[in-house]
């Protein structure tokens, strides 16, 4: 395997590696995900597409296609993280836990209601080096488009 290759498939399984650790972290550490949080794994999930159909077909735009995806779920990253923080806002059913719209039958025991309550985007429920998740994300997926476009420069 030569050097583009090796970069565009370290690529596509750092993509895969994230959406591992985004399901580790929901299933086995008992962190829920928000909305954004959930967006940010879309792209990652492209990405893994793009590796396996550039796997079978090597056609030269693909890698041009993975550092899209990388750098989309970097830039949901830096805006969730911009949520996190307090510089911006988002919608308000992602960041106040807002009950409007909803009937005084449907916050009742029994209603369905009673579900777990959806994961506020404005909350850090875990962080490492002082940075959230979605830091971590934002990192890691602009180092993975560096790799992808560095593969897609390169001639095998």
């Amino acid at each position: 395997m030569r050097i583009g290759s090796a970069s565009v498939t370290l690529a596509g399984l750092g993509s895969a590696a994230m959406l591992g650790a985004a399901f580790f972290f929901q299933y086995v550490g008992g962190l829920p995900p928000c909305q954004l949080c959930i967006w940010q794994r879309w792209p990652h999930a492209a990405a893994v597409a793009v590796l396996l159909v550039w796997a079978g077909t090597r056609w030269r735009i693909l890698p041009w296609l993975g550092a899209l995806a990388a750098l989309t779920t970097a830039g949901i990253g830096i805006f969730h993280m911009g949520v996190e923080q307090g510089w911006w806002e988002f919608i308000s059913s992602c960041t106040s836990g807002s009950i409007a719209g909803e009937s005084a039958a449907s916050l009742l025991p029994g209603s369905g209601a009673d579900v777990a309550p959806p994961v506020r985007c404005d909350r850090i429920p875990w962080e490492f080096l002082g940075l959230s998740m979605a830091a971590w994300n934002a990192i890691t997926s602009a180092g993975l488009a560096a790799l992808w476009i560095f593969g897609a420069t390169r001639r095998d």
